[in-house]
């Protein structure tokens, strides 16, 4: 069940999240809870799965490069490509989808050089070739919503 404070952090904080030093104490202070409270109440919507993560929503490629990557991998080796993928510090995240290119996964890298390793890498790791997709044109979607969270 929803506490206040669990409401209020959901509603007051999905934008605009302290960008200081002691982002909780100052949630604390604008809430006139404890920064332990805060603490307590992110932890406890993490554990859950209310939240997945806290921290910024960057642009594509205002920070180094990155593009989206596919490849296609025998069903019998999928798993074992994700992980391999998935060990890259790179790779933000991979995922299946069914179609001949079956296994999907973004890489952010500091400069064209860089990402260019990674995904020379990655073909002579798993032995299958890597398409790349970089973004062309961005397009922001604002996944922020008020949540209707009152008491019935």
């Amino acid at each position: 069940m929803l506490t206040p404070l669990h409401k209020h952090l959901l509603n007051d904080y999905q934008r605009d999240f302290p960008l200081s030093p002691t982002p909780y104490n100052d949630i604390a202070m604008e809430l006139g809870v404890s920064e332990g409270e805060v603490i307590d109440a992110f932890a406890e919507l993490d554990a859950e799965d209310v939240i997945t993560r806290i921290g910024p929503v960057i642009p594509p490629n205002r920070i180094g490069v990155s593009t989206l990557a596919a490849i296609a991998v025998p069903e019998q080796e999928l798993e074992a490509v994700a992980q391999l993928i998935s060990a890259y510090p790179e790779v933000n995240h991979n995922y299946e989808r069914e179609h001949y290119f079956n296994l999907w996964f973004v890489i952010i890298a500091a400069d064209a050089e860089h990402l260019a390793q990674v995904i020379a890498d990655i073909e002579q790791q798993c032995g299958y070739p890597v398409m790349s997709l970089p973004l062309l044109e961005d397009y922001f979607i604002d996944l922020s919503f008020k949540l209707d969270l009152h008491d019935d």
